[in-house]
């Protein structure tokens, strides 16, 4: 699987054992996060990985800043992004089951590195179930269509 990454400069750290959890399973990592700790904006990286994941350049996408909530939100103004930010595995999970989730979000001030490897982990393991869940997803996509 091809996964885009992107942090601001608080969540450098985090960023890179996540890209080496990610590669020691055998999925490609693209970053297009900060490597410097100067100061920035996560909208820039938000953007970034969603534009990668929306023109299918990446299948999915990871985003990390202080506490994933401003990184998610800028993450879903892109048409075609549905961001989550999770704090446990159960709710990436279920975001991927119910929602259909292709980018997930965390802050590296909320949790620490082996409860983000398992919040990947169940994000990356579950699978969309379709379904009921086709008709509400298309709601989410009508409601984009009428803010362009």
């Amino acid at each position: 699987m091809k996964i885009a990454i992107g942090n601001d400069h608080i969540a450098i750290e985090m960023k890179n054992e996540i890209i080496e959890h990610l590669k020691s399973k055998n999925h490609e990592v693209i970053n297009v996060g900060t490597d410097t700790s100067e100061r920035t904006h996560y909208p820039i990286y938000a953007e970034k990985v969603a534009n990668l994941v929306v023109a299918q350049e990446a299948d999915c996408g990871i985003l990390i800043c202080g506490s994933g909530v401003g990184i998610s939100i800028a993450a879903n103004k892109v048409n075609g992004i549905r961001a989550v930010v999770c704090s446990e595995p159960y709710s990436a999970k279920l975001s991927k089951e119910h929602n259909n989730t292709n980018i997930l979000a965390f802050g590296c001030r909320v949790i620490g590195i082996e409860l983000a490897k398992m919040i990947v982990d169940n994000w990356l393991e579950a699978e969309f179930e379709g379904d009921r869940h086709i008709t509400r997803l298309n709601l989410i996509t009508d409601i984009e269509k009428k803010q362009n």
